[in-house]
């Protein structure tokens, strides 16, 4: 949620002028649709990357405010707590050899920011969730000091009315509270998003869905929290339970999660931003003076701010977004399903599956959503969660007998999905050296059944297996990760295990 809000108090009125708003901002976003004022496609895709800060021994620095203000540069901004930031590139057309222009980018960028930090004695990292966090590094008093964090945070602990629980069962099992929502901050992700014509939204929104579950799978890397070892991709669990607004009660009787995966298949983006202010109340009521209905009747294009601002409280993990560009209004889904890292060459990888994978499958004759049930598709995503490369999911069968059939991950992304991908590259018009050098990434992950997840928890036994304690151990595997990140070479080449003098600080 990138609004610049000022943080203070509301009242019953300002709810119900939010709420009015929000029913003209649909019936707005409706008209558009209507009258297919909406871009042409030009293939657009952009990038976010969210990151950590760490000191030279692996602990994260809250100090995010001395870093941007080194680093200077409009690409990094603030995210939810000192020891994160963001890192935003600029909107790329979806052809030649664009992930290798992304990848370049993307290169530089961190390593101009790395450098400025290490001026302040802190470093950039790329990891889901830092090992080395401690409960007491998530607390209110470490949110960026930035007015719309302190507002969201306010407003999620009031609907709440209680503390946070934090239940995770996982190869270990953590259970504790927090009074804020700054467990959320732990949370490090991409966000790949790509501009879609209304007409191909709802296509391009069920693929997305239909392969969350295979994106998790090869590229977990988030195995720990508060020094246990939970899911392999632990992040979906923590965000939904740190942004809660549902006391048991309400979760008992189904109210949904504001952290969600949805609970089925569309047919419009109309049918999402619906849902959502079907669904949820606004945590940030705050209007701004535009008409909205009044703009579209004189020509113009509506801002629709309270739709887009609310939109930015429900946790999709495939989230639609409305936006404006040279005065033109446009579509985006924003898949948010992956965590950061482990290099900049994963990240790309991860980034080319997707887009060749989502293009092929929304192109498809009889799409695999018509084959699949949504709340298979819900459960893959949960167990790649919980086993991230050693997954098994529900998938349809091949051949005119149909039906679903459980397959391994690794056998699904490899004999089925990647050949997908690399036909939803070449529709895209993208290099085959470039398709070939990150579908080869994804590939060689499943053929060593090995990803950042799979190494970190590997590499933290043999620690173990050494004799260093625990947060010894996690520490020691945090600094290596860190070693290896900034070296360059994909997860599924790194060595297991530590060089064999590691300081026990």
């Amino acid at each position: 949620m990138g609004e610049k809000v000022v943080a203070g108090q509301f009242d019953l009125s300002d709810r119900q002028r939010y709420r009015t708003k929000l029913r003209q901002c649909l019936t707005g976003l409706e008209r558009l649709l209507a009258d297919k004022r909406f871009d042409r496609p030009k293939n657009l895709l952009g990038l976010e990357i969210e990151l950590n800060l760490v000191g030279p021994d692996g602990m994260p620095k809250m100090m995010n405010a001395q870093v941007l203000e080194r680093i200077a540069s409009r690409d990094f901004q603030t995210e939810l707590a000192m020891f994160n930031l963001e890192v935003n590139i600029a909107p790329h057309r979806l052809d030649g050899r664009v992930f290798d222009r992304l990848a370049e980018e993307l290169r530089t960028s961190l390593a101009y920011a790395h450098r400025k930090a290490k001026e302040v004695e802190a470093g950039i990292m790329m990891i889901g969730i830092l090992p080395t966090l401690d409960r007491d590094d998530l607390v209110s008093s470490n949110l960026s000091d930035v007015d719309r964090y302190t507002l969201l945070n306010d407003q999620i602990v009031a609907a709440r009315g209680e503390d946070f629980t934090l239940d995770i069962d996982g190869v270990e099992r953590l259970s504790c509270t927090s009074k804020s929502i700054a467990p959320e901050a732990a949370c490090t992700s991409v966000q790949l998003h790509l501009q879609v014509t209304p007409a191909r939204f709802a296509d391009v929104w069920n693929a997305a869905q239909a392969i969350a579950a295979a994106q998790v799978a090869v590229g977990a890397n988030s195995p720990f929290l508060f020094g246990r070892e939970l899911w392999r991709e632990s992040r979906p669990p923590l965000f939904t339970q740190s942004t809660d607004t549902r006391p048991p009660e309400l979760q008992a009787q189904g109210v949904r999660p504001r952290t969600w995966f949805g609970e089925r298949w569309i047919s419009s983006a109309y049918d999402l931003f619906e849902e959502n202010l079907r669904y949820y109340p606004a945590l940030l009521p705050i209007c701004d003076d535009e008409d909205p209905l009044g703009v579209l009747d004189e020509g113009g294009v509506p801002k629709l701010g309270e739709l887009v601002l609310h939109n930015g409280t429900v946790y999709r993990w495939n989230r639609p977004v409305y936006g404006i560009a040279d005065g033109v209004p446009h579509l985006r889904v924003e898949n948010r399903v992956l965590p950061a890292g482990p290099t900049v060459t994963d990240v790309i990888a991860n980034a080319v599956f997707y887009y060749g994978l989502v293009r092929a499958l929304a192109e498809e004759s009889r799409p695999v959503w018509t084959r699949l049930p949504f709340e298979a598709a819900a459960a893959n995503f949960d167990a790649a969660c919980r086993h991230g490369i050693e997954a098994r999911f529900q998938w349809p069968r091949g051949g005119r007998f149909g039906g679903i059939a459980e397959v391994d991950a690794v056998h699904l992304v490899r004999d089925e999905l990647l050949p997908l991908a690399e036909a939803g590259l070449d529709a895209w018009g993208v290099e085959p050296a470039d398709r070939d050098l990150y579908l080869g990434v994804i590939e060689e992950r499943c053929r060593r059944r090995a990803n950042g997840a799979s190494w970190q928890a590997a590499t933290f036994h043999r620690a173990l297996e050494k004799g260093l304690p625990r947060d010894a151990a996690l520490s020691a595997t945090t600094r290596r990760y860190s070693e290896l990140m900034h070296l360059g070479e994909p997860v599924h080449t790194w060595p297991v295990g530590l060089p064999e003098r590691v300081p026990l600080g």
